[in-house]
């Protein structure tokens, strides 16, 4: 019989493990949390070098329980934003499990809920925020304004497929529905008169059915976005009445646009697969990575020296040609607000952007653009580049085309998806800035804007701490 031999590592010295383990003095979070960690980064500039007057001046009521600091539950949005944390459930959470969030929020933990309307209330506030972030980007040297890139990101709306109706299943679907609640309606005095009947009038016996709620909640969402769908093909129509009346003649007088005008917004004809999404009605169908989704079209402009973004903007339209020159005002705008006097020195933009209108406009306010004039087909190779004199006949796109073959404009705008597409990735991947929280066009523009913020403050945390964690 072998004998029994001792389990390997018996006679081994470990180390005192003791779940149960007292403090002999009470835990500081100070201790556990490492000097150079960004939730220290992202407090010092909420406390010291960000005005939040905007914030505070919304509390006017001294009514009702007393709110949570504002400071507080600020660096909890600009961390968690900043660590792809978007989920206001998901912050409570970390607020009881994550030592950095429970530094942050001192032990409080805050509900989901007064974290969502902090964030919900105070979306007009983040433009001066952003303003004051890119002012302190800017101190830092990290904004040179050589060359700048504009390009669009598509950004998932907080809507589903799912939840919508095309023009032609909402012009048969809303008659159904109205007779579904006549219906219900006619049942429901029915067994009121019937329940009065056996337990006499002082019953109340309004009691809406959950049925007919549904129903009728439904049917005012439907009739919404079917008015909503025959209103935008009104407005196209007639935008592009008037822009033919006014290009046909040059002595077209007023009335007569005017008139071409009205004729062509009520005669528009809505196309049946437009759609409308029930749950975020300011979202529009676009085409993502990932197939056809409800979204909104994010746009941005990033300084070469740092990526840092000087300009954000978040519209309805799935295209870029009509963002150009609506950024290049808003770019300009932003650097004024911020102190920064100069304009970048180029713009670099890629195709989606070109259009002559918006070379010849922006050329006139004195914007140096550098705009792809077409995209190369699979295995085209670049013209060489053009030597000798300009020709006095080509248009202004074709002169941006030949400009684009020169040496320096290939080295300017090769330097394009360098500078802005790393920044919609860093974003993505880091922030989980790609899908949306917020419903509305207010709340994707103030949500993408609150992205913008945490994007600048880590670039500004990498050039002043660079082992930050």
């Amino acid at each position: 019989m072998q004998p029994v031999r001792s389990p390997a590592g018996e006679a081994k010295s470990f180390r005192a493990y003791d779940q149960n383990q007292s403090f002999l003095l009470p835990p500081s979070l100070d201790d556990w949390l490492p000097a150079d960690h960004t939730a220290r980064f992202v407090s010092e500039i909420v406390d010291d070098s960000l005005d939040l007057t905007s914030i505070y001046a919304s509390y006017t009521n001294a009514t009702g329980a007393p709110p949570f600091d504002p400071r507080m539950m600020l660096k909890l949005l600009l961390y968690a934003y900043s660590t792809g944390v978007t989920s206001s459930r998901e912050v409570e959470r970390r607020c009881h499990v994550d030592v950095a969030f429970r530094w942050l929020s001192a032990n409080s933990a805050p509900d989901y809920r007064s974290l969502a309307r902090f964030r919900r209330r105070h979306l007009v506030a983040l433009n001066d925020l952003f303003c004051q972030v890119l002012v302190l980007c800017a101190a830092a040297g990290l904004v040179k304004l050589g060359r700048v890139a504009l390009d669009g990101t598509k950004l998932r709306a907080s809507a589903s497929r799912h939840k919508a109706m095309s023009y032609d299943r909402l012009t048969s679907r809303i008659p159904e529905v109205e007779a579904e609640v006549a219906k219900l309606l006619a049942e429901a005095e029915q067994v009121d008169a019937a329940e009065d009947d056996e337990f006499g009038p002082d019953r109340r016996g309004d009691e809406v059915p959950v049925e007919l709620a549904t129903r009728e909640r439904r049917l005012v969402k439907m009739r919404a976005a079917k008015e909503a769908l025959e209103a935008d093909a009104a407005e196209r129509a007639a935008a592009a009445a008037q822009a033919k009346a006014e290009a046909s003649k040059a002595d077209t007088s007023d009335v007569e646009i005017g008139m071409a005008v009205e004729l062509a917004r009520s005669t528009a004809v809505v196309k049946p697969r437009a759609q409308r999404s029930f749950t975020d009605p300011d979202a529009r169908m676009m085409k993502t990575n990932d197939g056809f989704h409800y979204a909104y079209n994010a746009q941005a402009v990033a300084d070469d020296e740092s990526q840092v973004v000087v300009v954000t903007w978040v519209t309805q339209h799935p295209t870029d040609v009509n963002q150009l020159l609506p950024m290049l005002d808003a770019t300009h705008r932003s650097l004024d607000g911020a102190g920064i006097g100069t304009r970048p020195k180029v713009v670099l933009a890629d195709a989606g952007y070109c259009s002559t209108a918006n070379i010849d406009t922006a050329t006139a306010n004195g914007d140096n653009v550098l705009v792809a004039t077409g995209r190369l087909k699979h295995h085209e190779q670049i013209p060489d580049a053009p030597v000798g004199r300009i020709p006095n006949n080509l248009t202004s796109r074709q002169r941006m085309a030949r400009r684009l073959r020169t040496k320096p404009g290939r080295a300017a705008y090769a330097r394009r998806k360098a500078i802005i597409e790393p920044v919609f990735g860093q974003m993505k991947v880091k922030q989980n800035a790609g899908h949306l929280r917020l419903r509305g066009l207010d709340g994707a523009q103030g949500e993408f804007t609150l992205h913008a913020i945490c994007h600048n403050l880590r670039k500004l945390a990498n050039a002043t701490q660079p082992a930050a964690c």
